[in-house]
């Protein structure tokens, strides 16, 4: 009984100190102030529609068509029936964001340590020291949360295996279920996928070790339990990943129907991503030791370098006034390395870099292998296009890794394998059965090996040039010396950062050599390691992401302010589209604000980009005609913004003379470029075989106009006295949009691409296109089910717990 209430305490306040560490850093929250996260507000914009109509209607609406021309809001905060692991989710991130994300990193790494029997004062240091990784810092502060959100959720997920290979088959199958579940709930599949690829390698490792120990038997009953406890995990998130599935076919993840680009030369990738796409943020391979040194390669692509910075003192001499030069150096280009930019480097810290060596030396057993191979496999593939020879065999040849972009991400593995070994070093520093002899040697080669890496990079400090991408930029200033400035201003911290890193490692070692020699206690050497990791990471970690990211509540919920074009458009009550060429295509600015065809999502719209390639970009009218862009808007010579009605926009719904066919999607974008889009429409035969008839007398006194809209529900009215074909400006999403003629399903086919077409008699009708994805219907079923089945398994797990304890207790 005391041994469990010593337990219950012990953890109880493990949690309220993780709490109190995430709102100390993140202390604007207790002021009721938000982040100001770029990718959040974002999202704002795009989920504008969906979340009015919910709160309007008390319901989803699964559609929206605020952005891209149309698309499901499956990728846009859906909320799914029976999704009670969402709910769940809910509850333990209950901090306000984003102190809740960094709450959540510590608490599962600690559980993950704890599962690793590493001793709780030890595993509180490796939380912090994952808490506090910079990138982790940096993601939050990007507005990266599904990211943050997965990566979280990943130690847990890491804990239930191990115990599951510890023999706590039962716990562990619970615990890997639920913690697939809550990864699943994140929605950041990349992540997952990349956690995934660490499992293989660990289950490799764990199979070597079977072989060698002669337990084939427990391997294959683990693997059995785990398989099982994560496709319940899956299944508890049915609706959401068969949703996923279904508009990643159809967005820009998926296959492609062309097989040529827009200059008519072949496509090199039709199944998934590009590989220029997918490898465009690659990490330098040199960069990498920004791992260890957080601005070797200068820190961020926007930087303040400070008044003691030779940037700051060349425009104080060139005149500036010391405000203005403040203001001028608090944003320049500091980071010099290969990738197009950067919010910051993926520092690790200079403690648990060297603690992670000293394990390499220091721990034996399969964990280190799993831990080094995880490491290494993530610091390969993070360099992408800069190792080509690996990369592009995974995307050639490993199934789905060409579904995902910024290969860079992949550091997340490292992320998280790096600090677990770092801490089971320390147990092993810690633990008297080891010989100190061992420790002693291991403390020396792990300090050679950092000293080893200083030396080189001081050595070499001479054959880095330390200029910038951008740098050719800042001439036109007319500054004509600033970039020199700044190539001084990036060889000074290089410098600065190195000899920093290598202080915190030297000191770490020295107190590591204190506590063998037995000069300080235990306690000690933890408290003092553990300082020295919040010490050095929270440095770090505020140079990016810090109480100036924090603004008013308000700024958040309504991030984007209407501009003067924005307001006279407003006036206009129909339903049309609007197109901002000031804001560009990765925007959701307009979206907050109309239907547009432009966004911000990371799986965009395949047809719409594909228009946007073929023909938008090129100034074709007539394709933005046909997706009723009534209104674009453009700026003058000052800078103002102003709308331009497009008095030719084809509207809601028109009846067309011709149907023309072409034989496959090359042939149909191609039409585009010289079709009568009032009047004609084309349409692929190979996907639509038996429309007819093509041609169509037009009644002049024909009309069909819309008279009800909601994303999700479509009315329109039409009187014709023959039979005709209209075309509708919105996207054709075969997945879930039902046509209704005077109430009757009736079949509808895509034209021109993208739209919509539907054959209608003559007469006058009522004419109906509803969203009934069926995907929700049948996916809400299986995470019922799942979620029931899950919820069973616990109670069961906690009454045999209970029973077997109690029969201990008797016997």
């Amino acid at each position: 009984m005391k041994q469990g209430l010593k337990f219950f305490f012990i953890h109880f306040f493990v949690i309220a100190f993780f709490i109190v560490a995430a709102l100390s850093y993140f202390n604007p929250v207790l002021q009721g102030k938000v982040m100001y996260q770029h990718d959040i507000a974002q999202y704002t914009g795009m989920a504008k529609e969906q979340n009015d109509f919910r709160k309007a209607n008390d319901q989803e609406p699964y559609w929206t068509n605020s952005a891209f021309g149309g698309m499901p809001t499956y990728q846009l905060g859906a909320n799914y029936p029976h999704n009670y692991i969402k709910q769940l989710d809910r509850v333990i991130r209950f901090l306000p964001r984003p102190a809740d994300y960094l709450f959540l990193y510590m608490l599962g790494f600690y559980i993950l340590l704890c599962c690793l029997k590493v001793d709780y004062r030890l595993a509180v240091v490796g939380a912090l020291a994952f808490g506090f990784s910079t990138y982790l810092i940096i993601i939050l502060g990007a507005g990266h949360n599904a990211k943050a959100h997965a990566i979280a959720y990943l130690p847990v997920l890491l804990a239930g295996i191990v115990l599951v290979f510890r023999k706590k088959y039962l716990w562990g199958f619970v615990l890997t279920a639920l913690a697939m579940a809550l990864e699943i709930t994140a929605n950041h599949y990349q992540m997952t996928y990349y956690f995934m690829l660490l499992v293989l390698i660990m289950g490799v490792v764990y199979l070597v070790y079977a072989i060698k120990e002669k337990e084939i038997k427990h391997f294959g009953i683990s693997v059995g339990i785990l398989a099982i406890a994560v496709t319940l995990g899956i299944a508890a998130n049915a609706t959401g990943l068969m949703a996923t599935k279904e508009y990643a076919d159809w967005s820009t993840r998926g296959k492609s129907e062309l097989t040529i680009n827009p200059d008519g030369s072949p496509k090199q990738n039709i199944g998934g991503l590009s590989k220029s796409y997918i490898t465009n943020w690659s990490y330098g391979i040199t960069e990498s030791l920004n791992l260890f040194v957080p601005r070797l390669f200068g820190g961020a692509s926007q930087e303040n370098l400070g008044e003691e910075s030779k940037s700051f003192n060349y425009l104080i001499d060139k005149g500036l006034p010391r405000s203005s030069a403040l203001e001028f150096v608090s944003g320049l280009p500091l980071y010099w390395g290969e990738q197009p930019g950067t919010s910051g480097p993926a520092y690790l810290g200079a403690v648990v870099f060297f603690l992670f060596f000293l394990g390499l030396f220091l721990v034996k057993g399969k964990h280190k292998w799993w831990l080094l191979f995880g490491s290494l496999m993530s610091l390969i593939l993070s360099w992408g296009k800069n190792f080509s020879v690996v990369t592009d065999f995974m995307i050639d040849y490993f199934p789905l890794y060409d579904k995902f972009r910024a290969v860079s991400s992949i550091q997340i593995i490292l992320e998280l394998c790096v600090p677990i070994l770092a801490i089971l070093a320390l147990k092993k520093v810690a633990k008297d059965k080891v010989p100190t002899m061992d420790k002693f040697k291991s403390l020396k080669l792990a300090t050679g090996v950092i000293v080893g890496i200083g030396a080189i990079l001081f050595l070499f400090k001479g054959s880095f040039d330390f200029v910038g991408a951008a740098d050719d930029n800042l001439r036109m200033t007319g500054l004509e010396e600033l970039p020199e400035m700044l190539r001084l201003d990036r060889k000074a911290v290089y410098t600065n950062d190195l000899l920093r890193s290598l202080g915190f490692a030297l000191v770490t070692a020295l107190l590591i050599w204190f506590y063998l020699k037995q000069k300080i206690r235990l306690n000690y050497l933890v408290i003092a390691i553990g300082l020295m990791i919040v010490i050095d990471l929270v440095n770090v970690d505020l140079r990016y992401v810090n109480n100036d990211n924090f603004v008013s509540k308000r700024k958040m919920l309504e991030p984007f302010q209407a501009s003067a074009a924005n307001k006279i458009i407003a006036k206009d009550e129909g339903v049309y589209r609007v197109f901002d060429q000031t804001d560009g295509f990765d925007s959701a600015k307009t979206a907050y604000f109309h239907q547009t065809i432009t966004g911000y999502h990371a799986a965009k719209p395949a047809g719409m980009q594909d228009l946007f390639n073929f023909h938008i970009y090129n100034g074709n009218l007539s394709v933005m005609n046909m997706l009723n862009v009534k209104y674009l808007i453009r700026q003058d010579q000052e800078g103002k913004t102003f709308p331009i009605e497009n008095p030719n926009a084809n509207g809601n719904a028109w009846f067309v003379q011709q149907l023309v066919p072409v034989p496959n999607a090359n042939e149909e974008i191609k039409a585009l470029d010289s079709l009568d889009t009032k009047n004609n429409a084309v349409f692929n035969e190979s996907q639509f075989e038996k429309i007819a008839p093509l041609t169509y007398p037009m009644d002049s006194t024909a009309t069909i106009s819309l008279t009800a809209y909601e994303p999700n529900h479509l009315v329109y009215r039409s009187n014709n006295n023959n039979e005709g074909v209209a075309v509708f400006s919105e996207m054709y999403y075969k997945n879930g949009w039902n046509a209704y003629i005077d109430g009757e399903v009736v079949d509808h086919f895509k034209v021109n691409y993208v739209l919509r077409a539907l054959s209608i008699p003559a007469g006058a009708h009522k004419i109906e296109f509803k969203f009934e994805p069926q995907v929700v219907a049948q996916g809400s079923k299986i995470t019922l089910a799942s979620n029931i089945l899950l919820v069973l398994i616990i109670l069961g797990g906690i009454g045999f717990t209970f029973w077997n304890t109690k029969k201990e207790g008797e016997a």
